[in-house]
């Protein structure tokens, strides 16, 4: 299978899966303990139908939006992630320009590898910044003024993932960072020698965000034990209030799933919230994002941005989102797989496929603007 081959999300993750190592594949591809939830983030979305009208004039269609103040061309955009240049070598640099060629929006993690500030410093489209919160609070106003200072336009506290989730994958390969794999997951690296070559070859791996402040690299310290040892599961809603003082900005909650925390999002001053579960992969058996979206619209989508990710894989799961009220959505398997198949080629492709999907569908909708999108065109089986 070549990348003009791909046509849909599967079809992505089948070459991803033939040239990554299985220990990274299965990083991206897992989830946590019997996966239910990673199954239902989509299963939720086929349990809704769509009710086009037609005779509607739709000669032109504007798909643009505006989430937490920024104006996006088209309705989802590119959930940060860690560890990019695992997937491929040039990992956050090739989807931060794929997603300004197509005027959206893309974000860096705490755990990514290249610095915030590069990608800032070479692409105009917006940036947000997903930042966990540590132990140390000095260490989290230090990440805060770096990003400030980088121009980042939104801040993006990820709140669900105070520990680690319970991935089976990684420990039956032994994935970490730095790499303690086991004889199982050494073997398939050994399948997989171009992936080898390319990660010996180019730049070394680091996490920029997090070398100044953290050992991260020499052996002191894994990622499973950056999540245990370091991050912070005493934080509560007043810590966060003085985050979002302290950034004076926009600043969204990442992994907001019920009313009551929407509603506390609200009053702390956020400008934003974003349902997930973290794509299945912390709390296994929890409710979907698109399961929770109308009753969190219902009680805070007047007063604040409303985004959902989590399970997101083509055109129609934006739609059915944007009907109930959602303002954008976010993706990160939906350009993971393409950017371990092909860089920067890989989400340049996977983005016009969801532009042209949602384009496509939005006429069959007979809705010229997102705004013409609501419930009405919605049905639960």
């Amino acid at each position: 299978m070549r990348l003009k081959d791909c046509h849909n999300f599967q079809d992505f993750r089948k070459l991803a899966k033939r040239r990554l190592p299985g220990p990274i594949f299965n990083y991206i591809d897992g989830a946590a303990d019997d996966e239910t939830t990673y199954d239902r983030n989509t299963q939720a979305f086929r349990e809704c139908d769509l009710v086009p009208n037609v005779l509607t004039g739709v000669k032109d269609i504007d798909m643009s939006v505006t989430v937490m103040g920024q104006k996006l061309d088209m309705p989802i955009y590119c959930s940060p992630t860690a560890l990019q240049r695992l997937f491929h070598h040039d990992g956050e640099r090739a989807v931060a320009a794929a997603a300004e060629k197509y005027g959206t929006m893309f974000g860096v993690s705490s755990l990514g590898t290249v610095s915030l500030a590069e990608v800032r410093k070479k692409h105009k489209n917006p940036q947000c910044y997903q930042f966990y919160f540590h132990k140390d609070r000095g260490l989290n106003r230090a990440m805060m003024e770096s990003a400030k200072e980088a121009g980042v336009e939104v801040m993006m506290l990820t709140v669900d993932s105070i520990t680690g989730g319970n991935r089976e994958r990684d420990l039956r390969t032994g994935f970490s960072i730095p790499f303690r794999l086991t004889v199982g997951g050494i073997a398939q690296f050994v399948m997989k020698p171009m992936w080898g070559i390319n990660y010996v070859t180019h730049e070394k791996f680091a996490m920029p965000q997090l070398d100044e402040h953290v050992d991260m690299g020499s052996g002191t310290l894994s990622i499973s034990r950056y999540f245990t040892e370091m991050l912070d599961p005493s934080m509560t809603w007043d810590d966060v209030a003085e985050m979002v003082k302290f950034w004076d900005g926009q600043y969204c909650l990442k992994g907001i799933m019920s009313v009551e925390d929407a509603k506390r999002a609200v009053d702390i001053g956020c400008t934003g919230i974003i349902l997930s579960n973290h794509g299945g992969r912390q709390l296994d058996g929890s409710r979907a994002p698109f399961d929770q979206l109308a009753e969190i619209v219902d009680a805070v989508g007047d007063k604040i941005d409303v985004i959902m990710d989590s399970g997101i894989q083509r055109g129609t799961h934006v739609l059915k989102a944007l009907s109930l009220g959602a303002k954008a959505v976010g993706g990160g398997r939906f350009y993971l797989y393409p950017l371990a198949a092909a860089g920067q080629a890989g989400v340049e492709r996977a983005l016009e496929l969801m532009r042209t999907e949602i384009e496509r569908d939005m006429r069959l909708m007979g809705c010229k603007s997102v705004a013409e999108l609501s419930r009405a065109n919605l049905r639960f089986r």
